[in-house]
């Protein structure tokens, strides 16, 4: 058992920073890699017809389990997991299951690593002992989800090779091309925000998932990356890791850890949640 995720530990400080949204293409990306979760997407997600009520709901629920307290990332999990259980179909003539134990943990693998990731682009890397408490806090969040102990590598140097080693065997599939149309042609999410804002916007999240994807699966999916491209990003990774980095832990973890008390609140009062959403609270079937 890892220490407890609290104030000034690594999940705490790194997993809700603000940072990790920019890796938000990326991950979608790799988890949509693996054949049963891009299954699971294709004929259980409504990530194209609503995407941001799923993006609000995806936030609230992993918000919960850094910094909603150890007895609300519980009821969490037993929600998700029985969520999960209802999403099964048929992936090249086998059944397959959204709690599949590869695909499954492979879900959570992507997790834990977009904050590092987000510190080695735009922060400060994690140092050796952060990395191994930081780890050891997430493989207890894994196995609170239900993601078994032998998919969970013993050492953060381990799951360094379990994670590209699943990564080489990645290539395109529908449900990347898919997630690459969404994301020029979703609507915007108000009415009143700029159409030039909003195509600039689909540029920008392009950009960076051709930046920060590994570079072996970039050119396996055909995404081009040039010279001008790096110096592109290297001058953007400047002025980020300039601004966000002299702002304290507290400061740059603070929205999610305020949606994560919020969402447990919510899940105790569901009726709340409807009247101010229109819609199933979090904990509910639908609030995945």
């Amino acid at each position: 058992m890892a220490r407890p995720i609290v104030r000034g530990t690594a999940a705490w400080k790194y997993f809700g920073d603000f940072r990790d949204g920019l890796l938000a293409g990326q991950v979608l990306v790799l988890q949509v890699a693996h054949p049963v979760v891009a299954a699971g997407v294709r004929d259980h997600s409504d990530y194209k017809s609503d995407p941001w009520t799923r993006l609000m709901r995806t936030g609230a629920s992993l918000s919960i389990y850094v910094y909603g307290g150890p007895a609300g990332a519980r009821v969490e999990a037993e929600r998700l997991r029985a969520l999960h259980r209802t999403f099964t179909g048929s992936l090249d003539g086998r059944r397959y299951s959204a709690l599949n134990p590869a695909a499954y943990a492979w879900v959570h693998a992507t997790l834990v690593k977009v904050p590092v990731d987000a510190q080695q682009f735009f922060g400060r890397p994690l140092s050796d002992v952060e990395l191994e408490e930081y780890y050891a806090q997430m493989c207890d969040v894994g196995r609170l989800l239900g993601v078994r102990e032998r998919d969970l590598p013993p050492d953060w140097a381990a799951f360094e090779r379990y994670y590209d080693d699943m990564v080489a065997g990645f290539a395109g599939n529908p449900a990347i091309e898919e997630l690459f149309e969404t994301i020029h042609t979703v609507p915007k999410p108000v009415r009143w925000l700029p159409g030039s804002w909003w195509r600039w916007h689909a540029r920008t999240q392009m950009f960076l998932i051709r930046a920060t994807l590994p570079p072996g699966l970039r050119d396996r999916l055909g995404l081009q990356w040039t010279l001008r491209d790096q110096r592109r990003f290297r001058r953007f990774t400047r002025v980020v890791r300039t601004l966000a980095t002299p702002l304290p832990a507290g400061l740059r973890t603070a929205h999610m850890r305020w949606i994560g008390k919020l969402n447990v609140w919510l899940r105790a009062h569901p009726k709340v949640y409807e009247r101010l959403v229109g819609g199933n609270g979090p904990g509910s079937a639908q609030g995945s």
